[in-house]
Order: structure tokens, then sequence, then C-alpha cells
């Protein structure tokens, strides 16, 4: 039985470096010499959703293990990097650590603040002032990928217009906004016009982040958790529906919403 072999405790990055090193040498992996940047980008976005996932269930073998699968594609992207002969890992942390420090001048420097409000406008004006050529990377709601799921987008976007104070005043008006936004969809609906629709369904949505945003309710998560029961329930259904030798295609709609709500009851 072939011994797995152990890196020695403590260690570091440049361990880690020396094997994606290996991997894409003449000498290595066919499959890691193929990747670039382009295609690494989709398993950066994949193993961030993964160790998102692993934080969100709290189980810290699970969180270091996806955290070591992000940190492995982040220094591959380096890597490609450097091998195209644009950068290098010590230019990104040099980078990070002048941004950082730039940053927090309320640590690092003599400015004061009284809260992480403060801190969080302080570090937007900052960040304005880095862009000096007045490009769309100027305005408040720019940087923000579209390559974030949506809802999330939504919720960043209306958080940094409402720190300029582009916002409701209390969380009534938005819910009036929200009932306004239904009418509207129900008319859209009435109407038949897709492209209106289409809109509606979204200024709607987006109502919804913006209630979400003022209950402190994150609506990615809260959309996630929404699904996760939605299955889990469905799954109870075609178990019930197993035990009577059917399943959902031979069953009715009562049948199955009775079974929907027993699952409920049942806490799933």
């Amino acid at each position: 039985m072939p011994v797995k072999k152990r890196l020695k405790k403590g260690a570091g990055v440049e361990d880690l470096i020396k094997i994606i090193k290996k991997l894409r040498s003449p000498s290595g992996c066919p499959w890691d010499r193929e990747q670039t940047r382009e295609k690494m980008g989709y398993y950066l976005i994949e193993e961030a959703h993964e160790a998102k996932e692993a934080i969100d269930g709290g189980s810290p073998e699970q969180i270091r293990e996806e955290l070591g699968d992000l940190l492995f594609q982040l220094l591959t992207v380096i890597e490609i990097s450097e091998e195209r002969g644009e950068f290098t890992l010590s230019e990104v942390i040099e980078q990070a650590r002048d941004k950082m420090v730039r940053r927090h001048p309320h640590v690092f420097g003599k400015r004061a603040v009284s809260d992480a409000d403060e801190v969080v406008a302080n570090w937007v004006q900052i960040k304005r002032e880095e862009k000096k050529d007045g490009s769309e990377g100027d305005s408040i709601v720019s940087g923000i990928p579209k390559s974030i799921p949506s809802l999330h987008r939504a919720y960043l976007i209306t958080q940094r217009a409402a720190r300029v104070g582009f916002d409701w005043e209390d969380k009534e008006g938005v819910l009036k906004k929200l009932k306004e936004e239904v009418k509207e969809l129900e008319s859209a609906v009435s109407e038949g016009n897709k492209e209106k629709i289409v809109q509606e369904m979204g200024d709607l949505l987006f109502s919804i982040v913006n209630l979400g945003r003022f209950l402190e309710v994150d609506p990615e998560s809260a959309v996630t958790k929404a699904v996760d029961r939605f299955i889990s329930r469905f799954r109870y259904i075609e178990q019930r529906l197993k035990e009577r030798e059917k399943d959902p295609s031979q069953s009715t709609l009562e049948e199955m919403d009775q079974l929907w709500e027993e699952a409920k009851k049942a806490g799933i």
C-alpha cells in the first residue's frame, strides 16, 4: 500500500506553488498545462461558491478544505500570469498590502473614525479618489462584477447608493413600493406584453432586494434557504409516495399538497 507523503508541519505557500509549477511543467500533467486564465476564471467562481457553502455549513474541516481548493485556483492564475511575464505573486501581495494600508488611514495613519459606518464611508471616498480619469470606474455603483449572483449584485448596488443618501427613509416606503410593483406586474401579465412582464418582474425582485436590505436579510441567502427547503419537502413527498408504491407523476396535486403540509408540520 503506497504511503501518502505528508508535507512538513507548517508548510507554506511556497510548497503549493512548487506543486503548481510541477503540474504545469513539460513533465507534469497534460490537463494542468492546457489551463488558461480564462478557463481558470470559471473554476474560481465554482470554488468560491463551494467555499461559501462550506462556511454556511460551519464545519471547520470542510471550510479548510474548500479554502485550500480556492487558494490553489488563485495561485494557479498567478502562476499563469507569471509565465506570461505579466506579474508575480510578490507583486500581487505588494499591491494588496499597499491598498489595505492606504484604505485604512484610521489604523495606519492619523485619521480618526467614530464607528464602522464612518470606516465604510472613508473607504468609498478613498476608492473614488483612486479613480482619477473620470471614467465609469469613478461611479459609486461601479466595480461590482456582473458575474456574481444577480440578487447579491442588486443588494450591493443598492447598499452603495444608500451610503450617499439615495435610499428610502424606512421599510414602510419599500413595502409600499413593493405593492406598487406587484400591481404593475399584474397589469403587464393581463396585457400579455412579454417584454413588459420581464421588466416588471425585474423591478419587483429589485424591490424585494431593497426590503431585504432594510430588514438585514441577505436575499441570496434567503432564496438559497428557500430552495433547500423546497428540495427537502419535495423529497419527503417522493418518499411518502414511494411508500404507497407511487411517484409524483401518478399522484394528484391534492395528494402532493397534503404531503407538503405534512413536511412543513414536521419541521422539514
